[in-house]
């Protein structure tokens, strides 16, 4: 007859197999729906994918402002582009042209 003491408790050995499984478990479950899991990974690639194509408008938008920057140089300023900033910003128009308002 057995003891009263073993009676209704799980064996040392099936506690530990039981505790590799949940360790298991639980790094497996980390694995597939963790922050770098492989759920994640498309979830990533959209976003990595969002980020260059606003580095690459980003980029675009540099490289018009060094060239504008390089066309109000005050050294050689381009004369059409600094006539073009006066009449929009100050209002001001030839005599021989003729402003025409969109709506």
């Amino acid at each position: 007859m057995r003891n009263r003491r073993t009676i209704g408790r799980i064996p040392r050995e099936s506690l530990t197999r039981i505790a590799a499984l949940a360790c298991l478990l639980l790094m497996g479950g980390f694995a597939l729906a963790g922050p770098s899991g492989i759920l994640a990974w498309s979830e990533n690639n959209h976003l990595l994918a969002q980020r260059e194509a606003e580095l690459k408008q980003l980029a675009a938008q540099r490289s018009e402002l060094r060239n504008r920057v390089a066309l109000l140089n005050p050294d050689h300023a381009d004369p059409d582009l600094a006539g073009e900033l006066l009449r929009r910003n100050m209002n001001v128009v030839h005599p021989d042209e003729v402003v025409i308002l969109l709506h």
